[in-house]
């Protein structure tokens, strides 16, 4: 460290690695934002006493996964840690690992160590990491990596005392024995920029080779010298980069040998063999992995029914005893026509939310899962993906923010925007409701072979439909960028292990609840603004219903609560929703959609779980004669012009696909739009899903009616 009077200490680590909570933790209120030197890059530095004659400044470095960027802000990592005649180069780095991660995480403390710039691992998480099963040794981490480790809990500052006792010790690097030693691939190019540009360190002198054409800190005049010189020494930067990763993973695994303990119970390494030999063959691995597919769809189906029956009943008998007791008037009919149904139309999918995390969590347990991505990387390619997006694909089936965050590993700029492009086709979370309760109005609830539920197979063929949209339109794209360079996936399969049920049912748990409470903030508002929307209505259309029905029809042939009914249907489409969904119908009813549904879709643009809340609200003020629930109400919605159910098995399967195809997430949106820094990439990707959506129902409608 320098013998500055106010070292400068940087924090570096993954994306949602808690680096953000330990800088809080450490600078307190002290702190302030302004953009990085030329770029408009949040940069947040702060002051930290670290004891009684030791401040330090803490610069909060944006989150990278790799010393390769992939982004502006990843960019700025290297251009401050590879220069000393930054103003923002550190004395000292903390590289903040997120344990539970641990060995994804240790790349980029890796790269960081062989830039010889004092360097603290902060441990963080690690009360994550007990509840994985997995033990680890910091004494004998800190002992192989020849770095000082603390470990630290940073959302609740466990540890933070024991990190800046040791920041106030760390004395400067000599010359350490690199992880990766880049002199023996590339030694005479290093050399030589080292004498031009006054660089001690081989492995910054290495990374102005591999970045000089996108470092923004090297003039144009030195970038064409570095040019030259990797000219003069043939420097191939993705050999030897794919040859580091290699070798920098093989550091790691004997890293993790000596001080990483898994408590679980593992299948010999014969077995391993075997079982590999199995799931990864070219026939049989697929023949296995469709079969897996089967059975979860399977099971989603015939494990759940009871449980949403229940669930559906008693939101409806609730609603039903709650307008019974409470007084008339606005707040009731609020509370008993929207809230209430809008809410248990997304609390009824939680057992089959839990029953397909539960699935996606043992496959990950037990190592399956890799398996998977290696089998896929084969298909993947020949559609112009990188191998590495088969992680992103496969996590959309959970939901597509992670997913589309997770292609930052993808170093390919143009391979990582289709992989964003086309990943929201993937069948997520939030269309198993749509699906579910669609299939099983217009699908019939029948064995097929004997074993196998047709309901089931139809839920299938959604996942795999939307993962035939995604491949197809990754291969369109494909060829109108052009992509030429490819990179690779490199990965070991981990063994084989017994899951920890614990870890199952926490993971149940926790995505249920995700669910349900990220979903029902936003049906409880579209919920209050669609009963709104549906309760009132302009002039006085909505006070002159019961007259206008009077009219229309002979009273005395209807019974009360048909009557009723009729009433309620009449406010409803002459309401400001009805109104608004009239408007769009012509739109949309050659897909075989009426106005209710076409507000339905408006509405769930927020997020495509909102549909089942809005059938819920729209037929719950609507009148629908049924046993009361959502399910019932839906069956028994006539469709006026032809007397048959609304819900045909066409206007059902061209609803299904219409939900399989639209982007309706307002959330993924913003996510692309943060990931691509512009708005171009969302709104073509929004047009392009809305025309497949729209043309791919409008052709099933009209094949099937």
């Amino acid at each position: 460290m320098s013998q500055s009077s106010t070292p400068k200490i940087a924090l570096v680590g993954n994306p949602n690695s808690g680096k953000s909570s330990l800088f809080n933790h450490l600078t307190g209120l002290n702190q302030k934002i302004g953009n990085f030197p030329g770029v408009t890059v949040d940069k947040k530095t702060g002051f930290c006493q670290l004891n009684k004659t030791t401040r330090a400044e803490i610069i909060d470095l944006p989150g990278t996964y790799s010393i390769y960027p992939n982004s502006t802000d990843e960019k700025i990592v290297f251009d401050i840690l590879g220069n000393r005649s930054n103003p923002l180069h550190p004395d000292m780095v903390v590289v903040i690992v997120d344990a539970s991660n641990f060995k994804r995480n240790l790349l980029l403390f890796t790269q960081i160590r062989d830039l010889n710039i004092p360097v603290v691992l902060a441990l963080n998480m690690m009360d994550i990491v007990e509840k994985t099963g997995l033990s680890i040794d910091a004494k004998k981490l800190a002992e192989r990596l020849q770095v000082p480790v603390v470990p630290t809990r940073a959302r609740k500052g466990t540890g933070i005392d024991k990190l800046k006792e040791v920041l106030a010790q760390v004395k400067p690097n000599g010359q350490v024995k690199p992880i990766f030693d880049a002199r023996n691939h590339c030694g005479d190019a290093i050399d030589e920029v080292k004498r031009n540009f006054n660089i001690e360190e081989d492995y910054v002198a290495y990374q102005m080779l591999q970045q000089y054409s996108i470092n923004d800190s090297i003039s144009d005049r030195d970038k064409l010298v570095l040019g030259e010189i990797a000219i003069k020494y043939d420097f191939k930067k993705d050999d030897i980069r794919r040859k580091e990763t290699l070798e920098r993973y093989a550091a790691i695994n004997h890293v993790i040998d000596a001080a990483v303990k898994e408590n679980f119970a593992y299948l010999p390494k014969e077995w391993t063999k075997k079982l590999d030999g199995l799931f990864t063959h070219k026939i049989w691995g697929y023949a296995i992995f469709l079969f897996i597919l089967f059975l979860i769809f399977q099971s989603i189906f015939a494990w759940a029914t009871v449980p949403m029956d229940i669930i559906d009943l008693t939101f409806s008998e609730l609603s039903v005893a709650l307008k019974n007791v409470l007084p008339a008037g606005a707040l009731t009919n609020l509370l008993t026509e929207g809230i209430i149904p809008g809410i248990g139309g997304i609390v009824i999918f939680i057992p089959q939310i839990a029953i397909l995390f539960a699935f996606i969590s043992v496959l990950e347990e037990t190592g399956y899962m890799s398996r998977v991505v290696f089998l896929m990387d084969k298909i993947m390619r020949k559609f112009g993906l990188n191998g590495k997006s088969v992680v992103p694909l496969i996590s959309g089936v959970a939901c597509a923010i992670p997913a589309i965050m997770a292609t930052r590993t993808i170093e390919n700029w143009k391979e990582r925007l289709i992989t964003i492009f086309v990943t929201p086709f993937m069948s997520c979370s939030a269309r198993l409701p749509v699906y579910t309760i669609l299939i099983a109005l217009i699908i019939p609830d029948e064995p097929v072979l004997g074993i196998l539920n047709l309901q089931g197979l139809a839920l299938m063929g959604m996942y795999l439909l939307g993962f035939l949209a995604a491949i197809l339109s990754a291969a369109a794209m494909k060829l109108i960028l052009k992509t030429k360079e490819r990179s690779f996936l490199v990965m070991e399969l981990p063994t084989y292990k017994v899951p920890r049920w614990k870890n199952v049912g926490m993971t149940m748990f926790e995505k249920s609840k995700t669910f349900v409470l990220e979903a029902g903030k936003i049906i409880l508002a579209i919920s209050v603004v669609l009963w709104v929307l549906a309760s009132y209505g302009p002039g006085d259309e909505m006070e002159m219903a019961e007259q206008r029905i009077t009219a229309q029809y002979d009273v005395s042939q209807l019974s009360d609560v048909e009557f009723g009914n009729k009433v309620d249907a009449y406010k409803l489409e002459h309401s400001y929703a009805g109104i608004f969904g009239k408007a769009i119908e012509p739109a949309i009813e050659p897909l075989g959609y009426d106005w209710k549904i076409g507000i339905a879709i408006i509405t769930s643009f927020a997020a495509r779980e909102v549909f089942v809340g809005t059938m819920a609200t729209i037929y719950s003020i609507g009148g629908v004669e049924d046993e009361g629930t959502i399910k019932g109400r839906m069956r028994n919605e006539i469709n006026p012009k032809t007397g048959e159910p609304r819900y045909t098995f066409a206007a059902g399967f061209s609803l299904l696909v219409f939900y399989a195809f639209a982007m309706q997430c307002m959330s993924t949106l913003a996510i692309v739009y943060r990931e691509t820094k512009g708005w171009k990439w969302p709104i073509l990707q929004f047009t392009y899903m809305t025309a497949v959506a729209y043309l791919s129902a409008l052709l099933v409608f009209q094949v099937f009616k």
